[in-house]
């Protein structure tokens, strides 16, 4: 890697297979005042993925600091290539002061970090030996222009000279003051599948629609503007969390599937990371083959046991073990 890009690998793990998930983002540290922990939406699907031997490639960049050699310390806990980590000897790693209240988190965002400058270049000779089958991405790592420009890179690379167009899913992500509608619109444009949850559905109606906010997912309104949202973009699919209540996919062929009975977790510590959990579980399906509803219904379910631990992934990797069990059984 060109030594200009200030990227350098972290871990000697063997090179990054073919048919791989790429992941585009933030890697960041949560910090909860009494704990800190590894984080953000991409990292933490990135992570999930690899937790279940799913090939996966990390494009991010992180501060040479302490909350860096956290991060990179994931890295090598959850044994991923590091060909996609960048280090950035000016800018501080990621960091996010989160306040658990009893309605949810609240997110206080600083500017100017790491993550705001994955450079291109390195990104995508990082990505030279891959075959992209998905390539993931949100919002928040495009809120400044250098990372919002590598990521249109990735995109475009992921669809030239491949015999199938790599899948692209959008989480949405959306963090109060780090968005605007522009970026919003022309990441649903470059998108295939769309993951949100309800709030940021209402937002996406307040810009495009003029539906009132109480009105429910159940609603036929409801429904036929979530139709027209996938028309005005071109999607393929739109799939809207419900958090404990389950989720709803939408289907470009018409297909409607609902989630409503999924199991409870036994307690909730907190929610952070469980829309993560959703969207890694559904990539996974998908690389493996799983039919739609099977994979939904599983997403729905490990999301739901994310909530259950502390921070968006569990503390000991032996937490997967009785989903690859259970999964491989059924």
């Amino acid at each position: 890697m060109p030594a200009a890009t200030g990227a350098r690998p972290v871990t000697s793990v063997a090179r990054v297979a073919t048919e791989t998930t790429v992941v585009f983002g933030e890697a960041l540290v949560d910090d909860f005042v009494s704990e800190q922990l590894v984080g953000g939406a991409p990292f933490n699907v990135a992570r999930h993925l690899a937790a279940f031997m799913s090939a996966q490639l990390m494009i991010t960049r992180i501060g040479d600091d302490h909350n860096g050699a956290a991060v990179r310390a994931e890295f090598e806990r959850f044994a991923m290539s590091a060909a996609g980590l960048q280090l950035d000897r000016l800018e501080e790693t990621g960091r996010v002061l989160v306040e658990r209240r009893p309605g949810g988190q609240r997110y206080v965002i600083p500017p100017r970090q790491a993550y705001d400058f994955i450079d291109a270049a390195a990104a995508l000779e990082a990505m030279a030996g891959v075959t992209p089958a998905a390539i993931y991405f949100g919002t928040l790592a495009q809120r400044a222009p250098r990372s919002r420009e590598t990521l249109q890179r990735l995109l475009d690379a992921c669809s030239a000279g491949n015999a199938t167009r790599a899948t692209r899913l959008l989480d949405l992500n959306l963090r109060d003051g780090q968005t605007d509608r522009g970026c919003v619109s022309a990441s649903l444009k470059a998108a295939d599948i769309v993951k949100l949850n309800e709030e940021e559905l209402q937002a996406l109606f307040g810009w495009y629609f003029e539906i009132d906010p109480a009105t429910t997912l159940d609603s036929d309104e409801v429904r036929a503007a979530c139709r027209a949202l996938m028309d005005m973009f071109a999607l393929d699919a739109l799939i809207v969390t419900l958090g404990h209540r389950g989720s709803v996919y939408f289907g470009a062929d018409g297909a409607l599937i609902v989630n409503r009975d999924n199991p409870a977790p036994p307690f909730v510590i907190d929610t952070t990371g469980a829309g993560d959990a959703f969207a890694a579980i559904f990539l996974l399906g998908r690389a493996r083959g799983w039919p739609l509803a099977q994979t939904l219904e599983r997403a729905n379910e490990f999301a739901g046991a994310i909530c259950a631990v502390s921070g968006a992934v569990p503390a000991e990797l032996g937490f997967y073990d009785k989903w690859v069990a259970r999964w491989q059984a059924g």
